[in-house]
C-alpha cells in the first residue's frame, strides 16, 4: 500500500524560476495574460473575488485550516472593498492578500499545535474517527472544537487505513507513519510562513518570490478553468509529459513509511540497464549525501541534480530475504529517456479473412522530428497491414486527455482526402483554419473512435472531426469531457523567463460544433469506468460558455493570401472530403444491436449495477475490455452490413 502519491524521478516541486519574481512582476505578468485572453481584458471585480476564493482553496482545499468567521470577510468583500483592491493593483500593492497569508499563517500554527496534541493520542493507541468520517467537509468549520475535530480525524483516517495494510503494526511504524505526514505537511506549510523546507526564514527576495508566486497562480486560474502559471519545475514535469522523453536516472519513487522507496524501474533507462537496482530498494543517499527525514519533495529535488552533472550516485538500502540489510551504491549516467509506455500501442484480434486493429493512444504527444502520435500511428497501421488484411479499425482514446493541436489536426487528417479540421476563433474575432491539404487517405475502412467523460481536448477535436465527415462512428460514454478553448503556452520553451498556459480561443470542428461544455456525442452509448462520476468542463470552476459558428465543409479560404488561394483552388478544393453516409446510415441497426447484447451480458450488466454505486464495491464483471470488446462487436456489424 503507498503512503503517498508516486512521483516519477523526473517530477519536482518548488517555486524555482531563472529570476526570483518580484512584486512588480504580478502586474506586469497578468497584464500579459490579459493581452492574450479570450475574453478577460483586464483586472476586474470578478477577477478580484474569484482570485481571492482560488487563493484561499489553493491552501486549504480540505478544509482543515481555516474557520467560517475568518475567511468571510475576504469571500464577502463588498464593492468599496474590492475596489480598493483594484486600486492597490495598479499600484503593485497586494496588501489585502498579505492580510489573508497573515491570516492563514495563524491557521498554520493553530493546525500544527491541534496535530502534535491527535498526534501523541495516536500513537499511545487511541484511534477513533468521531462521527465514523462521515462528515461533509465542503464548508468552512463554523467552530474550533469542529475544526480541531477534522485535523484529528483526517490523521486518525490515514493511520487506520495504514494499520489495516500494514502485516506487523506497532506504535513505532504509527510514530514513523506521522513523522513523515508532519513532515510533508510542514514543508507544505513552510512556503506560506515564507519558510524554507527545513523551517529557516526565507531571504526578502525569496520571500517576496514566493508570495509573488502564489499570487499569479490565483490571479492566472481566476481567468478561466485552463489559464495556469507554473514554476519552472512544474513546466519541467509537464514538458516531459508532453513530449514524452526527459534526461535522468529512470525510477520511479514512492513514499513508504520506512522511507522512499523504488517501485519501478523506467525500461530502457540507466537504472534498468545497470542490473544493480531493484525495485523493493530504499534509497538513502543521493551523491554521498544522506536522505534520512527529508521530505519527499526534497528528495525529488536532489535526484533531479545538476543539469551539469551527467552522472549520479545512489545510495540504497535492501532488504535481504533473511529479514536483514544489505547497502549498496550504483553509478550511473544520466540518459535521455523516452517514455514508450506511454506512447500509442496497438494489437489485432482475427476476424473472418482478416483482422481487425485496436489502437490505443493516450495522448497527442510530439517530440520534435524523432517521434509523434501521427507518425506512430502511421507506422501501426502499416504493420498491422503487412500482417493482416486489415478489415476494420478502432481508435481507443478513453483515457486521451489532449496533447499538442497540430498532432490532433494530422491524425484526423489520414483518414480524409482534404478539408478543414479545426477552426479557431480569438478575443478579437479572428478566425483561422486548420487544415489537411495531403489529398490521401491513409485508412478508409470501418472506423470506431472509443471515447468516454475522459477523453479531452485534441482527442474531442479528432471525434468531432471524424464524426462531421461521417468517416468514423462515436462508441463510449454519452458525451466526452467538454473541453472547446485553445491555449498559448509558455511550457515547452525551456528558456522562457516565466510558464504559463493562456486561453487565447475557442475551438470549432468542420460542422461549427464547439466541443465546449457539451462534448461529443456518442453515436453508440457504451458506458465506461468514467460514466457515474461528475467529470468534465462544466464540473470546473470559471469554464467559457459554448457557442458555434457556421459550417464550413465548403472552405471558404478566407484566411488565405491572394498567390496562395490560387493554389489552393485548383490543387486542393477539388478534392476536399465530402460528408460520408456508410457509416451513419447504419447507426440505427448498429444502436439495436449493441443495446442487446449488452442487456444480455451477464458480465456488463454485472458492471452497470456496480457503476451505480461509483463502483465501491468488488468487481465482479471479469477481467475483459468490455467496451472494446462492444467495439469490436459493433465494428463487426457494420463490416457484415457493408458487404451485404
Amino acid at each position: 500500500m503507498r503512503l503517498f502519491t508516486v512521483f516519477l524521478l523526473f517530477t519536482t516541486f518548488g517555486f524555482a524560476t531563472s529570476q526570483p519574481l518580484k512584486m512588480t512582476d504580478v502586474r506586469k505578468t497578468m497584464q500579459e495574460l490579459f493581452s492574450y485572453h479570450v475574453e478577460i481584458k483586464e483586472f476586474t471585480p470578478l477577477v478580484v473575488k474569484r482570485s481571492i476564493k482560488i487563493y484561499i482553496d489553493q491552501f486549504d482545499p480540505e478544509r482543515t485550516y481555516l474557520l467560517k468567521d475568518e475567511v468571510l470577510p475576504f469571500l464577502d468583500m463588498d464593492v468599496g472593498k474590492v475596489a480598493k483592491v483594484i486600486e492597490h493593483y495598479h499600484k503593485d500593492d497586494f496588501s489585502e492578500f498579505f492580510h489573508l497569508n497573515e491570516i492563514i499563517s495563524n491557521a498554520i500554527h493553530r493546525a500544527r499545535k491541534w496535530r502534535h496534541e491527535a498526534e501523541e493520542a495516536l500513537i499511545a493507541g487511541d484511534v477513533n474517527v468521531d462521527g465514523g468520517g462521515s462528515e461533509d467537509y465542503s464548508n468552512f468549520a463554523s467552530s474550533p472544537s469542529d475544526l480541531k475535530k477534522r485535523i484529528y480525524n483526517k490523521l486518525a483516517k490515514r493511520v487506520l487505513h495504514e494499520k489495516e495494510e500494514s502485516h506487523s503494526w506497532s506504535s513505532n511504524r504509527c510514530k514513523k507513519l506521522i513523522d513523515r505526514n508532519e513532515n510533508r505537511q510542514q514543508h507544505a506549510e513552510n512556503f506560506y510562513l515564507f519558510r524554507d523546507e527545513r523551517g529557516n526564514a526565507l531571504s526578502k527576495n525569496l520571500k517576496e518570490h514566493h508570495f509573488a508566486t502564489r499570487l499569479l497562480k490565483a490571479m492566472a486560474q481566476s481567468l478561466d478553468a485552463h489559464t495556469s502559471f507554473y514554476t519552472a519545475d512544474e513546466a519541467f514535469e509537464m514538458r516531459a509529459s508532453l513530449q514524452k522523453q526527459f534526461e535522468g536516472v529512470g525510477v520511479v519513487l514512492k513514499e513508504k513509511i520506512d522511507g522512499v522507496m523504488i517501485s519501478d524501474l523506467i525500461e530502457g533507462g540507466p537504472a534498468k540497464k545497470s542490473g544493480q537496482i531493484e525495485i523493493g530498494d530504499f534509497l538513502v543517499e543521493v551523491d554521498q549525501q544522506p536522505l534520512q527525514d527529508l521530505p519527499f519533495e526534497e528528495v525529488l529535488g536532489k535526484m533531479k541534480g545538476d543539469d551539469k552533472k551527467k552522472e549520479m550516485v545512489l545510495g540504497l538500502k535492501r532488504i535481504t530475504t533473511e529479514g536483514g540489510e544489505q547497502f549498496l551504491k550504483v553509478a550511473l549516467k544520466k540518459e535521455k529517456i523516452v517514455m514508450n509506455d506511454e506512447r500509442l500501442t496497438y494489437s489485432v484480434e482475427p476476424f473472418g479473412d482478416g483482422a481487425i486493429g485496436k489502437i490505443d493512444m493516450p495522448a497527442f504527444y510530439e517530440n520534435e522530428a524523432e517521434f509523434s502520435c501521427e507518425s506512430d500511428l502511421k507506422a501501426a497501421i502499416r504493420t498491422m497491414r503487412k500482417q493482416h488484411k486489415l478489415l476494420g479499425l478502432i481508435l481507443d482514446l478513453r483515457s486521451n486527455a489532449g496533447g499538442f493541436l497540430g498532432q490532433a489536426v494530422k491524425v484526423s487528417g489520414l483518414f480524409i482526402t482534404s478539408g478543414i479540421i479545426v477552426v479557431s476563433k480569438y478575443s478579437d474575432n479572428e478566425v483561422r483554419y486548420f487544415r489537411e491539404l495531403d489529398g490521401r487517405v491513409y485508412y478508409d475502412g470501418p472506423l470506431i473512435i472509443l471515447t468516454s467523460k475522459a477523453s479531452a481536448s485534441a482527442a474531442e477535436i479528432v471525434a468531432q472531426a471524424l464524426q462531421d465527415y461521417g468517416i468514423a462512428l462515436i462508441v463510449g460514454d454519452k458525451r466526452t469531457y467538454g473541453k472547446g478553448s485553445m491555449q498559448y503556452q509558455t511550457i515547452t520553451d525551456e528558456n522562457a523567463s516565466l510558464f504559463y498556459k493562456v486561453t487565447v480561443g475557442r475551438f470549432y470542428t468542420v460542422s461549427g460544433k464547439s466541443t465546449q461544455i457539451d462534448g461529443v456525442s456518442a453515436d453508440i452509448v457504451v458506458p465506461t469506468i468514467f460514466s457515474p462520476y461528475n467529470i468534465g468542463e462544466r464540473f470546473l470552476e470559471f469554464p467559457l460558455k459554448n457557442d458555434r459558428l457556421e459550417a464550413v465543409y465548403q472552405d471558404p479560404l478566407s484566411d488565405v493570401d491572394m498567390k496562395h488561394k490560387k493554389w489552393l483552388q485548383r490543387n486542393y478544393l477539388p478534392y476536399i472530403q465530402k460528408q460520408d453516409v456508410r457509416w451513419s446510415n447504419m447507426i440505427p441497426l448498429l444502436r439495436a444491436n449493441s443495446s442487446h447484447r449488452l442487456s444480455t451480458n451477464t458480465n456488463f450488466k454485472a458492471f452497470l449495477k456496480l457503476s451505480e454505486t461509483g463502483f465501491s464495491g468488488k468487481r465482479d464483471w471479469g477481467e475483459e475490455d468490455l467496451q472494446m470488446a462492444e467495439a469490436v462487436n459493433i465494428i463487426k456489424d457494420a463490416i457484415h452490413l457493408r458487404q451485404n
